[in-house]
């Protein structure tokens, strides 16, 4: 059970993620219904897949009618970080089943970003409210988007865009707090490296790189 005061702390802790989850959930919203896509497909995906950066990615795969095995495959790359946020936060998952399988479910870059600014013990009694409460901002505001409709896209253009400075903004928050440095240049290089060698898998392939450059700095240090 988790206690009031619990609630109110991750509600204040994650207003500026919700500040970027709704514009960014409507926008998805709004691009999932102007590609013509069912509005009842989008919140099926905002519940069960909750997952900005593969949403977005599976609009125009959803659109022009893909196979299955490559819109999973696509997805499952780009959702293979989150292997690597669930590491250092382990030892602070609820012990109970079922709220362990949520926290891990509701898993995000940004949901990452916010518990690693807080304390260990913070993180233990406020993981599973911080987690849950920013699935909701998400799935909040794709039906918003869906409601809104596909005309609020001629009439605000690059809405996805959204995501992107939900995105930097985290990523400063959290350099003032880890103060490392070795991130940014990692994906800086991993950045430039894809544009190079995958112009059509940029996404991809700065994840795939920054994910190896990571681990080979991990097993450098300790070995």
């Amino acid at each position: 059970m988790i206690a009031t005061s619990d609630w109110r702390d991750a509600l204040r802790l994650t207003l500026p993620v919700a500040m970027g989850y709704i514009p960014a959930g409507i926008a998805y919203g709004v691009l999932f219904v102007a590609a013509g896509l069912p509005a009842w497909l989008a919140i099926f995906s905002s519940v069960i897949l909750y997952a900005g950066v593969a949403q977005y990615a599976s609009i125009p795969l959803l659109a022009s009618g893909v196979g299955i095995f490559t819109h999973a495959s696509n997805t499952f790359a780009i959702n293979l970080r989150m292997a690597f946020y669930g590491i250092p936060i382990i030892h602070q998952l609820p012990t109970h089943k079922t709220a362990r399988l949520i926290c891990l479910f509701c898993l995000s870059d940004e949901t990452f970003s916010l518990l690693t600014t807080l304390t260990p013990q913070q993180r233990i009694q406020l993981i599973l409210p911080i987690s849950v409460l920013n699935w909701c901002y998400w799935l909040v505001g794709t039906i918003l988007g869906l409601v809104v409709g596909a005309g609020l896209n001629d009439l605000v253009p690059n809405l996805d865009f959204a995501l992107v400075c939900l995105f930097a903004i985290l990523a400063y928050e959290q350099f003032k707090s880890v103060k490392a440095v070795y991130p940014i240049v990692f994906a800086c290089i991993a950045f430039l490296v894809a544009i190079w060698l995958m112009p059509s898998w940029v996404l991809l392939g700065g994840i795939v790189l920054s994910s190896l450059m990571i681990i080979t700095r991990f097993f450098w240090q300790h070995r």
